[in-house]
């Protein structure tokens, strides 16, 4: 077994390159990997046969929890009858016309279609020409600029990468490209000037974003694309008033709204999507992670009537649309998303988001809001974060060179909880799955607060 698990090891090194992994530690073992072997509810086993609580569901994706037998009886089936047929010019399947009717009806109001792909990177690709599509149509060329935020995130592409707001995205890719502009971050903690309340705080994130539009032209900024919460950027949860305010300033600019609800979309705060939750009207939505919990790779562009009606005319006037995927609406994973919805629906895991979620940040807020690391706790719904500072009465960060949200990471884990060190910060981030139950959220807590304390010790020597 153990030259197995080394020869396995060694393969790994050699062959696999890793996503978001320090090339030359993994390639020399610097780096220990792990072996994931198997997962049920909300706890996943290593190769060493150590077992964790995915206190992250995997990347914020796995909703309903692993081993879910049900989604894994879906994809056989589907694959038994129809492993995959394209759905260019028209072609179709039982499976992705309900799928869509599903998502429909999950969404906010005023919703038309849905195109699919694999991933919130390219469904992210899709809204920007979608976006550039819509205005060609109506005759207005120079409205092409997309205005993202700071700490936002919406891919690892190219105009994803674009869009996204945090440095390592852009650091050596020749990013953000032309046409790609970030707005201030909605964290009040971190970001409003000294002295500024929440409520001012909003006003002043309106009046950046109006500047920046002011500056550009109105007549060149075709769309506003953010989270309704934050994920990889921290998971911000953003100051009340908010959203209707920068809604009121980019429909006075007729600037498109999309709501990328990759992270928020199905459940996870406690609402369908992020946009019912925080009374947001996209023009377009994202979504992907737990449109099928993970157990199969599919994400969707959501287009309202607004930019349907656009897409239908230029049909009309230009042909077809040249735009589209090999893997678009793919069946098997289209019932996986069935299964997926079916499971949500019947276990009322949206209300358990709510509900747990709820515990969940009191639990956190008792255990650290008087810790002398913890700056600030902020939670919604089965996300949220601890945010740690060097002096919390000053809100001064630790020296980046510390190490301080990865130590606390790794802490966690030794004891049996991932829980995600964020970047560009001493961030611990949390996304448990929707299957979450109170009394794993007093293991986690308890876990993580021994994890904190460990790393105080160090760290105030």
């Amino acid at each position: 077994m153990q030259q197995r698990l080394d020869q396995l090891f060694a393969e790994d090194r050699a062959h696999f390159m890793h996503p978001s992994t320090h090339a030359h530690d993994h390639a020399t073992g610097a780096l220990p990997g792990k072996i994931i072997k198997g997962a049920k509810g909300i706890r996943i086993e290593d190769h060493a046969g150590k077992t964790y609580i995915d206190a992250f569901a995997g990347l914020y994706c796995v909703n309903i929890g692993y081993g879910r037998t049900e989604v894994a009886d879906a994809i056989y089936e589907q694959a038994k009858e129809l492993a995959y047929y394209h759905t260019y010019v028209g072609h179709s399947t039982d499976t992705i016309i309900e799928l869509s009717s599903r998502i429909i009806d999950w969404s906010p109001a005023g919703m038309k279609k849905v195109y699919y792909g694999m991933s919130g990177s390219d469904a992210n690709e899709t809204q920007i020409k979608i976006v550039w599509y819509y205005n060609n149509v109506l005759g207005r060329p120079n409205k092409k600029k997309i205005i993202s935020r700071q700490r936002g995130y919406h891919g690892s592409g190219i105009v994803t990468g674009s869009l996204t707001g945090l440095p390592s995205f852009h650091q050596n890719f020749d990013l953000p490209i032309d046409r790609f502009m970030h707005t201030v971050c909605p964290h009040w903690y971190r970001q409003a000037p000294a002295g500024m309340n929440e409520q001012q705080f909003v006003a002043y994130c309106v009046d950046e974003l109006e500047n920046l539009i002011a500056r550009e032209g109105a007549d060149t900024i075709a769309a506003f694309i953010a989270e309704p919460v934050m994920g990889t950027g921290g998971i911000i949860v953003p100051p009340q008033g908010y959203w209707a305010a920068i809604q009121q300033v980019l429909r006075k600019h007729d600037i498109l709204l999309i709501s990328d609800e990759v992270v928020c979309g199905f459940g996870r705060l406690g609402s369908k999507m992020g946009a019912q939750h925080y009374g947001i009207e996209p023009d377009l939505i994202t979504i992907a992670k737990g449109l099928t919990s993970a157990y199969a790779p599919l994400s969707g562009v959501i287009v309202g009537e607004r930019v349907w009606d656009v897409i239908e005319r230029g049909s009309h006037e230009y042909g077809a649309m040249g735009h589209g995927w090999t893997y678009s609406g793919h069946p098997v994973c289209a019932a996986a998303a069935l299964a997926n919805l079916d499971i949500l629906a019947r276990e009322n895991l949206t209300q358990n988001a709510a509900d747990v979620g709820s515990y969940f940040g009191e639990r956190l807020h008792a255990a650290f809001d008087t810790h002398p690391l913890v700056g600030e706790v902020r939670s919604v719904g089965m996300l949220a974060a601890l945010e740690f500072m060097e002096n919390k009465a000053e809100r001064r960060p630790f020296d980046a060179a510390l190490k301080v949200g990865p130590k606390m990471s790794a802490a966690a884990l030794q004891r049996g909880v991932i829980a995600r060190a964020m970047p560009h910060g001493d961030i611990l981030g949390f996304a448990p799955p929707l299957v979450t139950t109170r009394s794993d959220v007093d293991e986690i807590v308890g876990i993580v607060r021994e994890a904190v304390d460990e790393v105080a010790q160090s760290v105030l020597k």
